[in-house]
């Protein structure tokens, strides 16, 4: 096929990367308008081409969730607090930084407080806060947590990070996201 005069060259289709075609063909090429990259699907994933190698310790992407529905823990095994964001690493090399604010920690008994974990992909990776909140006597006690994490998932795929909590004491009520507070995930994917 002869390229005219008047072309200006290869056309990519462009899309964002959460809105790219989702029966790709093998050499089909994008342009994503959010990541500013191309990337050409080789059959199996999409894979990013650019003019240089990002350096270690490049930002490639950001993704948040927030949440301020009241998460109440009665028990000492972890569930949810409704703290998630997903993301999809461009390279198994990339490392993902998780960043977390958790609003609204309290208690609303003695001897009791809250712990807290990170979970990828519903697995416990590790514990990030012990006992917030406890103290040896009196209730409502309000507070905030930070999270900070550099984690190595090694994985192109759709990668889910989450924050979950318990009570220290079984039977004694923990909390995040009391009285609607707002907590946050910031997942920043790390050239690595």
């Amino acid at each position: 096929m002869a390229i005219s005069n008047n072309s200006t060259g290869l056309r990519p289709g462009v899309c964002t990367s959460s809105t790219r075609p989702t029966a790709p063909y093998e050499g089909q090429m994008i342009y994503e308008t959010d990541t500013d990259m191309v990337a050409i699907w080789n059959g199996t994933a999409w894979r990013y081409i650019s003019a240089t190698t990002p350096t270690n310790g490049t930002i490639l992407q950001v993704v948040t969730g927030t949440t301020n529905t009241q998460a109440t823990f009665t028990s000492s095994t972890p569930a949810t607090t409704g703290i998630t964001a997903t993301i999809t690493p461009k390279s198994t090399s990339s490392k993902i930084l998780v960043s977390s604010s958790v609003g609204g920690c309290n208690k609303q008994t003695n001897d009791t407080g809250l712990d807290l974990w990170i979970y990828r992909n519903g697995s416990q990776l590790l514990k990030v806060g012990a006992n917030i909140g406890s103290v040896s006597s009196g209730s409502q006690t309000n507070s905030h947590a930070s999270v900070l994490y550099l984690d190595n998932p090694a994985t192109t795929s759709a990668t889910t990070y989450a924050i979950f909590g318990a009570s220290t004491a079984n039977n004694n009520y923990a909390l995040t996201q009391h009285q609607s507070a707002y907590s946050v995930i910031i997942l920043s994917e790390v050239a690595g």
